[in-house]
């Protein structure tokens, strides 16, 4: 895969293998000495071997110089980690070890402590003491204790520990990968819609980024001024000829607004362009450098953006639908690269869900209207037929032109040959042409886009494990997440057909079914997700991700207030614990008390 996109360096995971500091006639530390370092080694391997960035090279691993036992060894091993770019730390250790000596206390790494489980030394003892000790400081961490009494010996890591590590550890990367970056408003808020409003605060003080905002008339200033890569601008269009044009759609405007070939013809031209350009703002392009314009070529360093569109530019000039599609998909006409976070309608609330969802997964995002729940009855209504399979009791009609990766058509396949969507380090040539092959490009509907354009249009294939979040903002209270786990689901294509067309059929279409529990009101049935969403649109990621989302949101202080995921699965940090015993409750109470994480 390519080099970081972005200026300076990915984060880097540190471990600390702590110690106890007693030596002498008994060679307490002395016998430990080997046990703890070889800990050490096997959560790097662990990480190593299963974590990647979000350009498919594996996750670089630091460890201590030496095992941890009194505070100057503690502070030597800051001292590397600050010199390595360490970002993240985990502690490990067999025993007891001296917690307010040997604590990581460096007040925005996420931090985590696996204690061994073994009765020869008090791994656990020093766990919870540490943690405790974390609390007191307020600098929250993670615990992690396997569920079993593992022998001295033992140097596996059980399957529970190592569910933990790796959840922490991707939840970890994640926050640490925002830390610093951009998020780059082109254009401004976009037909009232109120997650357009970007609030600067919540970036910051939350995220640890900052944003960056141009007027949409800077990508008119530079198609008019030739600043974009004129030989890769030759190149897109030919491939956009070979793999997008070719799959034009009908046309579903009236007569008289439909453009001719000409114009149509144009409309590829502008919308090609655009998307040069539009990737240039986030990212520069040494290329335009090399052309004299210096300034151009730098960028504005941003790990996610949103297009405004609606409505002064949509009024006007084609639409963005290709733009943002495209880059959110993980391949163009350089081939197979790391998808990019575009969001319709600037949506940064939106934005920030699916940049979640992407480095947690590495796949391309969907950005989708929830738009519409389905009950049985009404399907039966509408088009005479009876619902089936995962659709049966209702589903919900996630649809929006824009920024829907390509990647959800279900094109590509796993190893089992069930649909699926991958990061970009995994996919092939063959998936990119099934994405490309079941992807039509249809005229924009000009009672909404007045300037024209082409809007993906695709419809996923069912059965493909997604979970659907959002980030809302709300007064006095501050951001929160919605969480949704379930699946794309298959229908019957008659029915499909009536109820599409009851909407735009020029856009994107995914079945989403999630995952009901009776326990919880808003998953009661299907009705209720879609009752208790809090805005009109959601970002839909691949895989059953809610409780890394869970553990998060927890590092950023961000509450969840409603999601699916089995309790079993849920990890925050071990302070969490203190503030009560209904998990949720006290998920608020302690993002409360801590607050966001750089103010």
């Amino acid at each position: 895969m390519a080099e970081n996109r972005l200026i300076g360096g990915y984060p880097v995971i540190g471990i600390r293998p702590t110690i106890d500091g007693r030596r002498g006639v008994l060679g307490v530390r002395e016998s430990l000495e080997v046990q703890t370092m070889n800990m050490a080694k096997r959560a790097a391997k662990l990480f190593t071997d299963n974590l990647k960035y979000s350009n498919g090279e594996p996750v670089k691993v630091v460890i201590a110089d030496t095992t941890i036992g009194r505070v100057a060894e503690a502070a030597a091993c800051a001292d590397k980690f600050r010199k390595e770019g360490v970002d993240i730390t985990v502690t490990v250790t067999p025993c007891w070890c001296y917690g307010s000596e040997t604590m990581d206390m460096h007040p925005h790494w996420p931090k985590a402590v696996w204690g061994f489980n073994g009765t020869e030394r008090p791994g656990a003892v020093y766990l919870a003491a540490v943690l405790a000790g974390h609390a007191q400081k307020g600098l929250p961490a993670f615990g992690i204790y396997g569920h079993d009494v593992q022998d001295l010996a033992d140097n596996t890591i059980p399957a529970d520990v190592e569910e933990k590590i790796l959840r922490w550890a991707r939840a970890a990367l994640a926050v640490a990968t925002m830390r610093g970056e951009s998020y780059l408003s082109v254009g401004s808020q976009c037909m009232g819609i109120a997650g357009s409003i970007v609030d600067q605060n919540f970036f910051q003080e939350y995220l640890g980024m900052r944003n960056e905002s141009v007027d949409e008339t800077e990508i008119l200033r530079r198609m008019d001024e030739g600043i974009y890569d004129h030989e890769e601008y030759a190149k897109a269009m030919a491939w956009t000829e070979k793999y997008c044009k070719v799959n034009e759609g009908w046309d579903k405007n009236r007569p008289e607004k439909q453009k001719d070939r000409a114009g149509k013809d144009s409309d590829w031209e502008f919308v090609v362009k655009m998307t040069l350009i539009i990737r240039d703002l986030m990212l520069g392009n040494p290329k335009l450098k090399e052309m004299g314009f210096k300034e151009e070529a730098i960028g504005h360093n941003a790990i996610a953006a949103g297009f405004q569109g609606q409505r002064q530019w949509t009024d006007w000039k084609p639409n963005g639908d290709f733009t943002e599609a495209l880059l959110c998909s993980t391949f163009d006409w350089n081939g197979i690269r790391e998808a990019y976070v575009v969001a319709t309608e600037n949506d940064a609330c939106n934005a920030v869900a699916m940049l979640f969802g992407k480095l947690l997964t590495g796949c391309g995002q969907m950005f989708s209207d929830v738009r519409t729940y389905w009950s049985p009855e009404a399907v039966k209504r509408v088009t005479g037929k009876e619902l089936t399979g995962l659709a049966s009791g209702g589903m919900i009609h996630l649809i929006n032109s824009g920024a829907t990766t390509l990647d959800a058509t279900g094109a590509s396949t796993n190893a089992k040959g069930e649909p699926c969507m991958k990061p970009a380090w995994e996919m092939t040539e063959a998936d990119v042409e099934g994405c490309l092959k079941n992807t039509n490009w249809m005229p924009a509907d000009r009672d909404y886009f007045r300037g024209g354009g082409f809007s993906s249009n695709f419809l996923s294939k069912g059965g493909m494990p997604v979970t659907m979040s959002r980030l809302n903002l709300i007064k006095g209270l501050g951001p929160v997440l919605q969480i949704a786990e379930g699946w794309t689901a298959d229908v019957d294509p008659e029915i499909h057909e009536v109820l599409n067309m009851r909407t735009d059929p020029t856009w994107p279409t995914t079945w989403f079914v999630p995952r009901l529990d009776e326990t919880k009101a808003p998953f009661k049935d299907v009705y209720s997700v879609m009752n208790n969403w809090g805005a009109n649109h959601g970002a839909i990621s691949y895989g059953h991700i809610g409780a890394d989302l869970i553990t998060l949101c927890s590092m950023l202080r961000i509450p969840v207030c409603m999601h699916n995921v089995p309790e079993e699965n849920i990890f925050r940090p071990a302070a969490w614990n203190a503030f009560g015993m209904d998990k949720e409750g006290s998920d608020y109470r302690a993002c409360q008390t801590y607050g966001p994480v750089y103010k």
